[in-house]
C-alpha cells in the first residue's frame, strides 16, 4: 500500500472537520445564545448575520463524513456503530435547526416554537458533537476489527464534560461573531457574553487537559515523555496567551480581533487533539493505514476531490466576501 495516500486523506478529512467546526460553530453558537435575548428584532439580526452562510457551512460536515466512508471504510464501520445514538440525535437536531431557520420567517409573528427549535437544535447538535469527541478520545472497544462495545459506551462523565465544553466553545464563537458582524443590542449581547463564555471554555479546557492524560495513559506518554514535552509545551502556553489577548481586545473595543482570536483558540485545541491521537483513526487500536481503502479507490476518489475541493473553497470565499460588513436591524437575507 502506498503509505502516503492514507496520510493525504487523513489530512483532507481533518481539514474538513476543522472547517466545519470553525464555520458552522459560530452559527450553532448563535442558536445557543438565542435565549439570552427575547426581543424579536435582535433575534432577526442574529439570524440575518448568518443567513447567507449557514447551509454552506454544513458542506464541510458532509465532506468529512463522506471522506471517512470512502477513504477509511473500516474506521467508518467501527465508529458509526459505536456512536449510532449521538450521531442520529445530532443529525436530527441539525434537521430541526435547519427547518426552524426557514420556517421562523414565514410563521411570523407566531413563531416562538421555531425559536425554541432553533435554540434546542443548535444546543443539542453541539452537545452531541462534544459527546462523540469525548468518546473518541477515551477510545473505542474493538475486537477482531469490529466494534465490540455496548450501545451506551459513549456516555461517560468525560464525554458529558467535553459536550458541555463544545457547547460553551460554540457559544463563544457565536458571541464574538456578533461583536464583529452586528451592531446595536445584538453587538452588545456578544460583547457582554464573550468574557464569561471564554472563562467557561478555559475552565473546560483545563479540566479536559488534566483528565485526559490521567485516564488515557497513551496520551499522557505522548505529552509528558521526553523529548516530546519540549516540543509540545508551546501549545498550552499559546492557548493562555491567545485567551488573554481575546479578553484584552474585548475590553479595548476591538470588533474583529476577538473572533480571530477565538478561531486561533479552536485551532490550538484542534492541534492538541491531533497530537494526542495521530496516527490512530480509531483510538487506541487502528491507525490510518489499518483502516484505509484500497490504494486504487483512494487515488480515484482523490482525483475527484482535487476538482471538488477548490470549488467548495472558492464558493466559501465568494459568499463571505460578498456578504461582508455589519448587519443592522431591517437588513439581511430575511425579514
Amino acid at each position: 500500500m502506498e503509505w502516503y495516500l492514507p496520510v493525504i486523506w487523513a489530512g483532507l478529512i481533518g481539514t474538513a472537520v476543522a472547517m466545519y467546526v470553525l464555520l458552522d460553530g459560530f452559527d450553532l453558537g448563535l442558536g445557543i445564545l438565542f435565549p439570552f435575548t427575547r426581543k424579536e428584532a435582535d433575534r432577526d439580526v442574529m439570524m440575518n448575520s448568518v443567513a447567507p452562510f449557514w447551509d454552506g457551512n454544513e458542506t464541510w460536515l458532509v465532506l468529512g463524513g463522506g471522506g471517512l466512508w470512502v477513504a477509511f471504510p473500516k474506521a467508518y464501520a467501527i465508529i458509526m456503530p459505536a456512536f449510532y445514538l449521538p450521531m442520529i440525535i445530532m443529525l436530527l437536531a441539525l434537521v430541526f435547526r435547519g427547518v426552524s431557520f426557514e420556517f421562523r420567517w414565514v410563521a411570523k409573528p407566531d413563531h416562538w416554537h421555531w425559536d425554541l427549535a432553533f435554540n434546542a437544535g443548535s444546543t443539542i447538535a453541539a452537545f452531541m458533537q462534544g459527546i462523540i469527541l469525548g468518546g473518541l478520545i477515551q477510545g473505542v472497544n474493538v475486537v477482531d476489527g469490529q466494534y465490540a462495545g455496548g450501545a451506551f459506551d459513549w456516555l461517560t462523565p468525560f464525554s458529558v464534560l467535553t459536550g458541555v465544553a463544545v457547547v460553551a466553545g460554540y457559544a463563544l464563537l457565536g458571541a464574538t461573531w456578533l461583536v464583529m458582524r452586528t451592531s446595536g443590542p445584538a453587538h452588545d449581547l456578544g460583547r457582554k457574553m464573550a468574557p464569561a463564555l471564554l472563562v467557561i471554555v478555559l475552565l473546560g479546557m483545563a479540566i479536559v487537559s488534566a483528565w485526559t492524560p490521567y485516564s488515557v495513559p497513551r496520551i499522557a506518554e505522548r505529552w509528558f515523555s521526553l523529548p516530546n514535552f519540549y516540543f509540545l509545551w508551546p501549545v498550552p502556553t499559546l492557548v493562555a496567551v491567545v485567551a488573554l489577548l481575546i479578553l484584552r481586545w474585548l475590553k479595548s473595543g476591538h470588533d474583529a480581533l476577538p473572533f480571530v482570536g477565538t478561531i486561533l483558540l479552536f485551532l490550538l485545541c484542534y492541534a492538541g487533539l491531533v497530537v494526542s491521537t495521530v496516527p490512530y483513526l480509531v483510538p487506541p487500536h487502528l491507525t490510518f493505514w489499518d483502516t484505509a481503502a484500497a490504494p486504487e479507490s483512494q487515488i480515484f476518489l482523490l482525483i475527484g476531490t482535487l476538482f471538488l475541493l477548490p470549488m467548495v473553497l472558492g464558493y466559501t470565499v465568494f459568499v463571505y466576501w460578498t456578504f461582508r460588513g455589519r448587519i443592522v436591524h431591517g437588513e439581511g437575507g430575511y425579514h
